[in-house]
C-alpha cells in the first residue's frame, strides 16, 4: 500500500525534502555564496605561498580579482538554478573575460571579447613566462607573461575545485586541487609554502569541508551521507592526519632541512633534478644535502680545475641570463678556437677526462679554454664567443670525454701590463643598463674609482667582496627576500653583505663593467674532491682523479683583458681557489676563505649553514621588486591571523552545534529516542547539571527539574520536556512503564514514549535549553555557549586516553613482574 506524502499541519503543503532538493536540483539561498567564499578563501590562501617565487606583493592583486570572478560567476549561476554543465561552461567564460580584461584590453572588443590580435599577444606573454622560468632564479620579477599565466592556472583551480565540492560530491577532494597550488613553491621555493600561505588555505579547505556538511546541496550527496555516516568524525581525522604529515613528513624525507615546513633544496616528487640549470637551481644545488650529480674527472694539471658549463653575460637590468647565440653556434668536431689572440710568452696545455655519471644537462662541463672534446656522444655544438659546448636532441648524462684545453700562464705583473683598450668585444660583454642603483654605483666608484689599471680595479673589486664585511651564506638571501640576481637584489646584497656565489659574482661582473671592463660570469663547479682512486688516460698515464656535485655547484666572474682573454677571479669567500695571480697577502679576507696557495685542495666539507636567528624574520617580498602590493601584506597576515585565532576559539561551539544537529536529524528513526536524551544530558553538563556515574534516568531527571525550580511559569514547558524525554527514554531501554494516573512521571496526556520521537524532540530540547539558560548566570551561559563541557570534557577523556592506557600497561607489567619476583626466604 502506498502512503501519501504527510503534509505540514495548519499549512497543507508537503514538507521539505530532507536534503533540501526539489527534483534534484541544488538547494539555493545561502549555499552557493558560502561555498564560493570558502573556495576563493582556499585558493587566494594557497596563492600567498608564491611569494618568495615572485618578488613583492603587486601580482596578487590581479591573481585576487581572477579567484574571486571566477568563484562568485559560479556562484551566481548556481543560484539562479543553472544545470552543472552550465555552471562549469560559465566558470571558464568567466575566467576568459577577467584575463581578456585584465591582460589583452588593448587588442580586444569591449575590452571582454578576444580578437586575433589577442592571441597574437597571449603567445607573446607565454612565450615571456616560458623564459622566465627558463631563464631566472626565484623571486623572479612579476612581469605580465607570468603573472598572466599565474592567473590562468589559479582560475581553472577554482573550477576544479568548485566540480569537486559541489556537482562530484567529493568535497574532500578539493585538497587535490590546493595541494597542486602548494606543490609549486615547495619545488621552487627554498622556504617552501611558509605559514600563513599554509594556514589560510587549511581554513579554506575546512570551510569547504563544513559547507558541503551543514547544507548537503545535493540529493545524492545526502543519499551518501546516509550510507556513510560518521562524515564529521572522519573529516576530522584527516584533518589530524594532514596536520601529523605536515610536521612529521620534513623529519624523515631527504630535501628538507629545518622547520615545520620545507625548507630545503629544490623538492622534486619526481625525481632528483642533476641539471645545472645557471640561474634557478644554483642556489638550490648548494643546498641539496646529498650531493646529487657527481661528477669525476682525471687531469693532468698541476691543480684541481674548476668544470665550466655555461656563460650567463645577458644583463637586461631585471637578471643575468645565458645568452645561447643558436643563429652563431658552430658544430663540435674539429678544433676550437678562441678567436682571440694571446699574447701571453707561456701557454698551459691541460688534459682532462671527464665522466658525467648522472649529471643531467644540455651543457657540457669542461675546464676553460677547451680546443678539442673526444669521446662524446651525439651531436654538440659550440659558441665562438663563449666557448659553451650546448648538445642537440642530448644531454650530458653518462658521457665520458676528453678535454684538451690550453690557458695562459698568468700572473699579476702580466695582467698589470695589460692596460691597452679592449678591442673586438660585443656589446653584450660591456652593456651597463640604465637603472643601476645609486649603491651599485657608489660602491663601484668608492672601492674601485681610484685605482689606475683595469687589474689594479679587479683585484680592489674582489679584495673589498672578500673582506670581514662579507660573510658566505646560503640562508640570508632567502630570509631576507633577495635570492636572485637582479639589480635590485644586487642593492640588498651590498646593503645586508651576505649571500653566496651567485651574489658575489653578480657583484663583481656589474662593478667590473661600470668600471670599463667587460665581464661575464661562468657557472660550473668548485674544485673538487680527490676520491684516492686513478684512472689511465691515452697518452698520459695514471691520473688522480677528483669529485665534483651538486654541493660544489659554482658561480664566478670572468674580466677580458686585451691580448690575454677571459681571466676567472674568485670573489666568494670560502668558497672555491683564489688563482695565484690573483692573491693578494695583504688584502683581509673572511674566516675560513682558501687565499693560500699551498692548500690549492679546498676542504670537502661543504660551508656550515648559518645558525637560525632569533630575530624575526623580514616580511616576504622585502628584497626589491615592485612595492605597488606591499602595502595588502599587513591586511593579509592579519585577515589570516584573525581567522586562525577565530576558528580555534570557535571550534568547541562549531563541534557542539555539529553534535546537536547530527542527533537532531537521525539517519536512523530508531536511534531518535537515545540520541534526544543523550542531548539531554549533554544540555545539563554544559549548564552545571552533569549526571552522575550510577544516577538512573528517572533520578536524573528528578534533580535536573528540582534545578529549575517549581513547576509553572516560564519553566513550565521545559518541567513537561524533561517528563516526556525521560519516559520515552525508559520506554525504549526498559519497555512500557506502568501506567500511572498522575504524579510526576505521568504520560504527559497520552504522548510518554512517543515525544521523543520525530520533530516534537527538537521542540522538548529548545524549551529545556531555554529554561536552563535563563536559570544561569552570564559566566555559566557563556561556558556552555563557547566552550561546553560536554564537548571539553571528550576531548581531555580523548587527550588522556593515551596516559591512562600507559598506566595500566605499567600497572601491570610491575604486578606480573611482582608476582614471578622470587620470595626472599626468612
Amino acid at each position: 500500500m502506498t502512503m501519501a506524502p504527510a503534509r505540514t499541519p495548519g499549512t497543507g503543503k508537503q514538507p521539505a525534502s530532507p536534503a533540501g532538493t526539489s527534483a534534484g536540483r541544488p538547494r539555493v539561498g545561502a549555499f552557493p555564496w558560502a561555498m564560493a567564499a570558502s573556495i576563493a578563501v582556499a585558493v587566494c590562501g594557497a596563492a600567498l605561498s608564491l611569494n618568495g617565487v615572485l618578488r613583492g606583493w603587486a601580482w596578487y592583486w590581479p591573481v585576487l580579482t581572477t579567484v574571486l570572478v571566477v568563484s562568485f560567476t559560479l556562484a551566481a549561476l548556481r543560484a539562479v538554478r543553472a544545470q552543472p554543465l552550465l555552471v562549469t561552461a560559465g566558470g571558464f567564460l568567466s575566467l576568459g573575460a577577467i584575463l581578456t580584461l585584465t591582460f589583452f584590453r588593448g587588442s580586444s572588443l569591449l575590452g571582454l571579447i578576444p580578437t586575433g590580435a589577442t592571441f597574437t599577444e597571449l603567445q607573446r606573454l607565454v612565450r615571456r613566462a616560458s623564459e622566465t622560468v627558463l631563464a631566472e632564479t626565484a623571486p623572479v620579477a612579476p612581469n605580465v607573461g607570468i603573472v598572466m599565466v599565474i592567473c590562468a592556472v589559479l582560475g581553472l583551480a577554482v573550477i576544479l575545485v568548485d566540480a569537486l565540492a559541489v556537482p562530484l560530491g567529493m568535497p574532500a577532494a578539493t585538497g587535490v586541487g590546493l595541494l597542486a597550488i602548494l606543490v609549486v613553491p615547495a619545488m621552487i621555493k627554498p622556504q617552501s609554502v611558509g605559514f600563513f600561505g599554509f594556514t589560510v588555505a587549511v581554513a579554506g579547505y575546512l570551510m569547504i569541508l563544513a559547507c558541503s556538511q551543514w547544507f548537503a546541496p545535493d540529493a545524492r550527496t545526502q543519499a551518501d551521507s546516509a550510507r556513510n555516516p560518521g562524515q564529521v568524525r572522519r573529516a576530522a581525522l584527516t584533518g589530524s592526519a594532514a596536520l601529523a604529515a605536515t610536521l612529521l613528513v620534513p623529519l624523515a624525507i631527504p630535501g628538507f632541512d629545518q622547520g615545520t615546513f620545507p625548507q630545503g633544496s629544490r623538492l622534486n616528487p619526481w625525481g632528483t633534478s642533476t641539471g645545472l640549470n645557471p640561474m634557478i637551481t644554483l642556489g638550490n644545488s648548494l643546498r641539496t644535502p646529498d650531493g646529487s650529480g657527481r661528477i669525476t674527472y682525471a687531469t693532468n694539471a698541476s691543480v684541481p680545475l674548476y668544470l665550466r658549463s655555461v656563460t650567463v653575460d645577458h644583463f637586461d637590468g631585471e637578471s643575468w641570463g645565458p645568452d645561447d647565440r643558436n643563429a652563431s653556434r658552430l658544430p663540435l668536431g674539429g678544433r676550437i678556437d678562441p678567436g682571440y689572440a694571446v699574447l701571453a710568452d707561456e701557454q698551459l696545455q691541460q688534459v682532462t677526462a671527464i665522466d658525467t655519471g648522472t649529471f643531467t644537462s644540455p651543457y657540457l662541463p669542461v675546464p676553460y679554454a677547451p680546443e678539442t672534446v673526444r669521446g662524446l656522444d651525439g651531436r654538440w655544438t659550440w659558441d665562438p664567443a663563449t666557448l659553451s659546448i650546448k648538445g642537440t636532441d642530448v644531454s650530458s648524462r653518462r658521457q665520458e670525454y676528453v678535454v684538451t684545453s690550453s690557458v695562459p700562464k698568468l700572473s699579476a705583473g702580466l695582467l698589470a701590463q695589460s692596460s691597452s683598450g679592449v678591442r673586438d668585444i660585443p656589446d653584450d660583454f660591456t652593456r651597463v643598463p640604465g637603472n643601476v642603483p645609486e649603491i651599485v654605483r657608489t660602491t663601484a666608484g668608492t672601492v674601485a674609482g681610484s685605482a689606475s689599471s683595469p687589474y689594479e680595479k679587479a683585484m680592489a673589486i674582489q679584495r673589498f667582496l672578500r673582506s670581514a664585511e662579507f660573510t658566505y651564506s646560503l640562508q640570508s638571501p632567502v630570509q631576507n627576500g633577495y635570492d636572485g640576481n637582479g639589480l635590485s637584489v644586487l642593492a640588498d646584497f651590498l646593503d645586508q653583505k651576505s649571500g653566496y656565489c651567485i651574489h658575489y659574482a653578480s657583484a663583481m661582473a656589474v662593478m667590473a663593467r661600470l668600471e670599463g671592463i667587460p665581464s661575464r660570469i661562468a657557472v660550473g663547479y668548485a674544485p673538487g674532491r680527490l676520491t684516492g682512486a686513478t684512472v689511465t688516460v691515452a697518452g698520459q698515464g695514471t691520473l688522480p682523479e677528483f669529485e665534483v656535485d651538486a654541493r660544489d655547484a659554482h658561480a664566478w666572474p670572468e674580466l677580458y683583458f686585451q691580448g690575454l682573454g677571459w681571466v676567472p677571479f674568485e670573489p666568494t669567500p670560502s668558497r672555491g681557489v683564489v688563482p695565484e695571480y690573483a692573491t693578494d697577502s695583504s688584502a683581509p679576507t673572511a674566516p675560513g676563505s682558501l687565499d693560500n696557495n699551498d692548500d690549492l685542495i679546498p676542504d670537502a666539507t661543504p660551508a656550515p649553514a648559518p645558525v637560525p636567528s632569533a630575530t624575526p624574520l623580514p616580511a616576504p617580498g622585502t628584497g626589491g621588486g615592485s612595492d605597488d602590493g606591499l602595502q595588502l601584506l599587513p591586511w593579509l597576515f592579519g585577515a589570516g591571523g584573525v581567522l586562525g585565532v577565530a576558528l580555534l576559539a570557535a571550534s568547541p561551539h562549531l563541534v557542539r552545534t555539529a553534535i546537536r544537529a547530527r542527533r537532531l536529524r537521525p539517519r536512523d528513526p530508531g536511534d531518535a529516542v537515545p540520541l534526544a536524551w543523550t542531548e539531554m544530558l549533554d544540555l545539563g553538563t554544559d549548564y552545571g547539571v552533569a549526571p552522575g556515574s550510577s544516577e538512573t534516568p528517572r533520578a536524573y531527571s528528578t534533580r535536573l527539574r528540582g534545578h529549575l525550580g517549581e513547576p509553572g511559569g516560564m519553566d513550565e514547558a521545559a518541567h513537561r520536556a524533561a517528563v516526556a524525554l525521560t519516559a520515552g527514554f525508559e520506554r525504549h531501554r526498559f519497555g512500557p512503564p506502568p501506567p500511572s494516573a498522575g504524579g510526576q512521571d505521568a504520560d504527559d496526556g497520552g504522548r510518554t514514549g512517543t515525544g521523543a520521537k520525530g520533530g516534537a524532540a527538537s521542540g522538548q530540547l529548545a524549551a529545556l535549553e531555554l529554561a536552563l539558560r535563563a536559570n544561569a548566570t552570564l559566566p555559566q551561559r557563556l561556558r556552555a555557549a563557547w566552550l561546553p563541557p560536554s564537548v571539553m570534557g571528550r576531548l581531555g577523556r580523548i587527550i588522556a586516553a593515551p596516559f591512562r592506557a600507559a598506566g595500566r600497561a605499567l600497572a601491570v607489567t610491575a604486578k606480573a613482574a611482582a608476582r614471578s619476583w622470587p620470595v626472599r626466604s626468612r
